[in-house]
């Protein structure tokens, strides 16, 4: 349905643009083929970069007319596909939109282009005083924008939430080329239908986000990190819920596997922890605020509350060195996994308590089908990360009976209370599950809803459905 690129787009495109932000150059073709998901690889047939809205806007109503495909892209850090151009035509790259437009530390805002890193603009609301709490592990390189576009979370959720709770306005480019703001730069709207929410997490199929107002939070000034080695991986999933039914909400509580900590230590060749014989699962626990001597009492009643586990020594990072090691170990696991063995990442999300239950089923399901699984991520919200390592599988096996037990998998979590993606989206990955996660009901409106924003289906086609 959709047309080629021929020489007279590439004309159009270079009058809006100019030549040096249009390229067909192989190298460019090839870097933007790609993301973090797996080994797929789909190549564009050109790469745009604009610099203004209006500039995308004109791009989209010339490729809307023309029927060919559009694809958004940040920084390239996805681990749906999302971003991967599965039709050809045209990868719109993002990476001018650099800008973060305003701090305003009265209202406590800031409003930001897509193409800024994560990390830089924590640092730069932090030298005001403020704070953006969202810090997926890619924080170092993906942009604000692709968090917004897959409502990204990270380890500090448990308590502060996910980028949906930050978004208070957002300017959108339109698939048939409209500009629209899709809210008001307030805490409370109550006009209309939510616009700004819709566009959270529709991974780039709706529109084109070109400008950002974000909600900010007073910085804290302390913090104290625990890592607490368990003997049983499930036990370390039980001992989640019961700190927090003690009152005490951690800034982050993360789940890591014995083979998540071991490999990435061996990826990173850092020995930042002893691992004892036994030891099953690592929980990293942060607790935040203003006065030290409130954040020592929390750590001694979590550790009260461990007291009913078998645990290993706690280790109390005690200056910033030692906790940068600590969450530098955490935010590595993905990368090592994928270093170590062809892989797929599921991002499996239940209510906190049923944890112990979806760990305990992975298990048995990789007993039953002959794969190895590496399990880790954000357990204050439930949301765990499975690595499904190939190892020893036949390609055969790998290639459809792992198919079998991915579905299983899924209606396990459906069934415990969960869904199928907690923060890394459906994209072109996933979009074969979703009829496990809806009803066909729910599934239809969402594609009305797709075809109003975007009649002709040009944008971001292939994902999600």
């Amino acid at each position: 349905m959709y047309n080629k690129i021929n020489t007279e787009d590439i004309f159009n495109f270079n009058s809006i643009l100019g030549i040096e932000y249009v390229s067909q150059e192989p190298d460019h073709l090839t870097a933007c083929a790609t993301d973090q998901t797996e080994d797929l690889m789909f190549l564009p047939e050109v790469v745009l970069q604009p610099g203004t809205a209006n500039q995308i806007a004109e791009i989209l109503s010339y490729c809307n007319q023309r029927m060919l495909p559009v694809t958004p892209r940040g920084a390239g850090t996805g681990l749906s596909g999302g971003a991967l151009p599965v039709f050809g035509g045209v990868v719109i790259d993002m990476k001018r939109f650099n800008r973060i437009l305003e701090i305003d530390k009265r209202n406590f805002q800031v409003t930001t282009q897509p193409g800024v890193i994560t990390q830089i603009l924590q640092s730069e609301v932090a030298k005001e005083g403020l704070f953006y709490p969202p810090d997926p592990a890619s924080k170092g390189s993906c942009f604000i924008g692709g968090n917004v576009s897959e409502n990204s979370g990270g380890p500090r959720a448990v308590k502060y939430g996910v980028v949906k709770d930050y978004v208070l306005n957002l300017e959108v480019v339109l698939p048939t080329g409209e500009i629209i703001s899709t809210g008001a730069n307030v805490l409370k709207n109550a006009t209309g239908y939510n616009l700004t929410q819709l566009m959270v997490g529709s991974e780039g199929t709706l529109g084109i986000i070109t400008k950002l107002v974000l909600k900010l939070i007073p910085a804290v000034k302390y913090n104290i990190t625990l890592l607490v080695p368990f003997f049983s991986a499930v036990e370390a999933c039980q001992a989640v819920n019961d700190i927090l039914l003690e009152g005490i909400v951690p800034s982050a509580l993360e789940f890591m596997e014995r083979d998540a900590v071991a490999w990435a230590m061996h990826y990173t060749d850092q020995k930042a922890i002893d691992l004892p014989d036994g030891i099953g699962a690592h929980l990293l626990i942060e607790v935040d605020g203003n006065e030290m001597d409130s954040l020592y009492r929390q750590a001694e009643e979590i550790t009260d509350v461990l007291k009913n586990y078998r645990t290993g020594e706690v280790l109390l990072a005690d200056n910033n060195h030692q906790k940068e090691m600590l969450w530098a170990l955490r935010r590595k696991v993905g990368e090592a996994v994928k270093s170590n063995s062809i892989y797929k990442e599921e991002d499996t999300v239940v209510p906190r308590a049923k944890l112990p239950e979806l760990l305990q089923f992975i298990k048995s399901l990789g007993a039953d089908y002959g794969f190895q699984s590496v399990c880790y991520g954000h357990a204050g919200d439930g949301n765990l990360h499975v690595n499904i390592i190939k190892g020893a599988m036949s390609d055969h096996d790998w290639n459809h009976k792992l198919k079998e037990a991915l579905k299983i998998l899924f209606r396990k979590v459906v069934e415990l209370g969960g869904t199928i993606s907690g923060e890394h989206g459906i994209g072109l990955v996933q979009k074969e599950f979703m009829e496990i996660a809806f009803k066909a009901k729910e599934i239809e409106i969402m594609r009305q809803i797709k075809n109003i924003f975007d009649p002709n289906g040009i944008l971001n086609p292939g994902k999600i459905f």
